[in-house]
């Protein structure tokens, strides 16, 4: 008899620890920096951020200060922009049926960037701050880049298959950032700001950032978590998909999309921070196994996580000099991408 069972749901223990994690990483994050404060007494002082709370818990004012007007805003944009990175990952990846998919694949990072460099070289040429139409300006090229690459994915045929697309993802990053290097070629004054945005950074003076990104994360999480069904059935190909009700193509575009709203919006206050959807969703799934049922709430808990420990480790490895979170997460993933590479099957078309 044919098992009919579909793949496993998502773990109570795993959701658990998916929790715990952020909560650990959030705890760790604003606890040690350049001033050290007492984690237990981090964690009564958020406590005393809930109406009606008010708990002592031993810190000056200073350090209350540092913990809710400094750390605080930069560690909460920390975890969305890892929510959003990994979660978009794990979509690209079975939107593709690709395990080398993240979300620059389809141009976004590239289209971001060349959205940015045109606004710092052409409205803010030579200051120190990054102007106020970046956001904008990622958003719109990151979207920009996607709608080419969804064009140009058609080209030749009626159909958009994975590989034609991930084809066109690479064509079009290659032409957005070869525009990019023309624009600052004629602009060498605006190079060590543009360069310094491009390496990644959760630097905010506040809770601005969180608040230009939270409406995106939120979308972006409510359309592909309610996918996870349609992703495992995508899984075994779009015949046996379409043979059970699902519109491949349809569900395809749907993901795609609500990824790259996510992913620009996260690239437009933070900068390029690639590597994030490679290595959370494999690591999970190594740990899990395949089914989407799982594969995306954990990549999303785990991947918020990860990336406030990795801007923890930039902004304490180097010293009084901070490292740029885009090199932190270049110097994990580059090996772990080799090893999914290595490990990977060809992509399928």
């Amino acid at each position: 008899m044919t098992d009919r069972r579909g793949p496993a749901g998502l773990r109570p223990a795993w959701l658990a620890a998916g929790v715990i994690s952020v909560v650990v990483a959030a705890i760790a994050g604003l606890a040690f920096g350049s001033v050290s404060l007492p984690p237990g007494s981090v964690a009564v002082e958020i406590l005393n951020l809930i109406p009606g709370v008010r708990l002592e818990s031993g810190l000056s004012e200073r350090e209350v200060a540092i913990l809710v007007q400094l750390r605080l805003p930069r560690v909460v944009l920390g975890l969305l922009v890892g929510a959003m990175l990994a979660l978009a990952g794990a979509a690209y990846q079975g939107a593709f049926r690709n395990p080398l998919a993240d979300p620059h694949l389809l141009g976004v990072a590239a289209g971001a960037g060349l959205g940015v460099t045109a606004v710092i070289v052409l409205a803010a040429p030579g200051t120190t701050e990054l102007p106020i139409g970046v956001p904008v300006a990622a958003f719109a090229g990151a979207v920009g880049a996607v709608l080419l690459t969804w064009l140009l994915g058609a080209a030749g045929g009626r159909e958009r298959s994975p590989a034609s697309l991930i084809l066109a993802g690479v064509a079009v990053s290659a032409f957005l950032s070869a525009a990019q290097t023309f624009l600052l070629q004629r602009h060498m004054e605006s190079l060590q700001q543009v360069y310094s945005w491009l390496l990644g950074r959760l630097a905010t003076a506040g809770w601005h950032d969180v608040l230009v990104i939270l409406p995106y994360a939120v979308i972006t999480g409510a359309i592909v978590l309610t996918q996870r069904r349609e992703l495992d059935v995508l899984a075994v190909g779009d015949a046996e998909a379409t043979s059970l009700g699902l519109h491949p193509q349809r569900s395809r575009y749907l993901l795609i999309i609500a990824a790259s709203l996510g992913t620009a919006a996260a690239v437009s206050v933070s900068g390029l921070i690639g590597f994030v959807g490679i290595i959370v969703p494999h690591t999970i799934r190594l740990l899990t196994g395949p089914s989407y049922r799982s594969l995306l709430p954990l990549s999303l808990l785990f991947g918020a996580a990860f990336l406030a420990l990795t801007d923890l480790l930039a902004r304490t490895a180097g010293g009084d000099a901070e490292i740029p979170i885009g090199v932190v997460t270049a110097f994990l993933g580059a090996p772990f991408f080799i090893l999914v590479l290595r490990t990977s099957r060809a992509v399928p078309t």
